[in-house]
């Protein structure tokens, strides 16, 4: 089927919210005929309830979502109901699980049905208490022993296997995430883990397949996800971020916490040896008090003793995932910390691979309907997430259109959702599926 035909067709209107530490992100787009995404609007609010990426206070989360989404709907004019979730935090974990079944089916061949019978299976793993599955991304499959398959649909088999990477999260976090949506009268379709929206906005595929590390650096956590053969094989939250830099400025230097940001925005640099030493800027005094002279060195000798922590951590987990060897394409820092002067440089420095910062504009496709500056702003490595999140949106409802399924259509596979999976109809249908035909289908019994 012509791709572009069905875009044209049915191209929905998605929504990615990225509730980050710093900013509470809306992002409204579509894809549009060329395949590439098409922002409509943007909204952006100050979040002040939400600490290291986990909701701190729900009431002010809430009044920042309300805000972004208000602004994102009017600059979109679209009625924003149903959105695509952000979530990151020091208490994402991730796993390796092994999965099977045996199909009784075998004169056909392997569907994506079996696939997402096998997804399923995952879903039921027993996890630690208070732990809740947020993802399960099949890697290799093993058809009849036949193992290193990266898609068996159409193959002939009995026995599917496949390795799974499953990220986990708290329960607490989740939900608490999840009502923060509800209060602000939202729905969420679906909670997607932020590096991974990340590496949808910022990495080619190319990259992916030859190996590479994505280095997400937000306000309050630095998210890690690492391809290769362009399947993810590793995902981390480390729990620092641009947020950090600007609390040991704000000790550092003896300054209050805004001016602190100005500094390492204006004048910040990764790499002290890289500044003069007779560079100095003046800071206004408080309430009459003289004004303060910092070195801009001096300022950097901060940064840097922060900055070689985060991605020290970031160098732990490329060796602890065993990849550290495979890595051809290196390293791409991304989010807004990804704009620190001669941070590239450091990394390198630190990890000996290569590096380069992470834009998401190669994504976008012109609005002629956006301000020329908000266009501008959104190819910036902040709105990594927010545009990756749209993204992965984007292909869950298209991924929807294709299977065609309605009744089982999930809005979510974590436990939070169970009950909305299907309406009491749909349950009776599920149960009554063994008994009815093959020659009859379920949209018989829906019209």
């Amino acid at each position: 089927m012509d791709k572009s035909s069905t875009q044209e067709k049915s191209s929905p209107i998605v929504v990615g919210l990225d509730i980050g530490t710093t900013k509470i992100c809306a992002i409204v787009g579509r894809r549009s005929k060329n395949g590439k995404i098409e922002v409509l609007g943007i909204g952006k609010a100050e979040s002040a309830g939400v600490t290291r990426g986990v909701v701190s206070n729900i009431d002010k989360t809430v009044q920042g979502i309300t805000t972004a989404v208000e602004i994102a709907g009017t600059q979109s004019n679209v009625e924003i109901r149903v959105v695509n979730v952000g979530i990151a935090g020091q208490h994402i974990k991730s796993l390796q699980h092994r999965g099977l079944i045996t199909r009784r089916d075998l004169q056909s061949e392997i569907s994506r049905k079996d696939i997402d019978k096998l997804i399923e299976d995952m879903y039921n793993l027993v996890m630690p208490p208070g732990e809740e599955i947020i993802h399960v991304l099949p890697q290799e499959f093993t058809v009849d022993s036949e193992p290193g398959i990266k898609d068996p649909i159409g193959m002939a088999g009995v026995r599917l296997e496949a390795n799974f990477h499953i990220i986990s999260g708290q329960v607490t976090a989740i939900k608490n995430i999840v009502k923060c949506v509800n209060k602000a009268h939202l729905e969420s379709q679906e909670l997607i883990l932020e590096p991974l929206a990340s590496s949808e906005s910022v990495l080619s595929d190319e990259e992916k397949e030859a190996g590479v590390v994505l280095v997400d650096i937000g306000g309050g956590t630095t998210d890690v996800a690492i391809f290769h053969e362009g399947i993810i094989r590793h995902t981390a939250v480390i729990p620092f971020g641009g947020n950090s830099v600007t609390e040991d400025i704000r000790e550092g230097c003896s300054v209050m916490r805004n001016i602190a940001e100005q500094l390492k925005v204006r004048f910040g640099s990764a790499l002290a040896e890289e500044n003069k030493e007779n560079e100095i800027v003046c800071v206004p005094g408080l309430r009459g008090r003289e004004p303060k002279e910092i070195s801009i060195k001096n300022l950097a000798y901060v940064i840097q003793a922060r900055m070689e922590e985060i991605v020290e951590h970031v160098y732990y987990e490329i060796k602890s995932s065993g990849y550290e060897k495979k890595l051809i394409a290196g390293v791409v820092i991304t989010g807004g910390g990804a704009q620190l002067k001669h941070l590239p440089q450091m990394v390198e420095f630190v990890t000996g691979l290569d590096c380069r910062v992470g834009y998401p504009n190669e994504h976008l496709a012109k609005n002629e309907h956006l301000p020329k500056n908000i266009y501008e702003e959104l190819q910036s490595p902040t709105f990594a997430t927010g545009i990756g999140l749209l993204i992965k949106g984007i292909q869950k409802m298209e991924y929807i259109g294709e299977v065609q399924q309605p009744t089982e259509v999930k809005v979510d596979k974590t436990k939070y959702t169970e009950d909305k999976k299907f309406g009491l109809f749909g349950k009776i249908l599920e149960s009554g599926k063994k008994f009815i035909k093959d020659d009859i289908k379920d949209e018989d019994f829906l019209k």
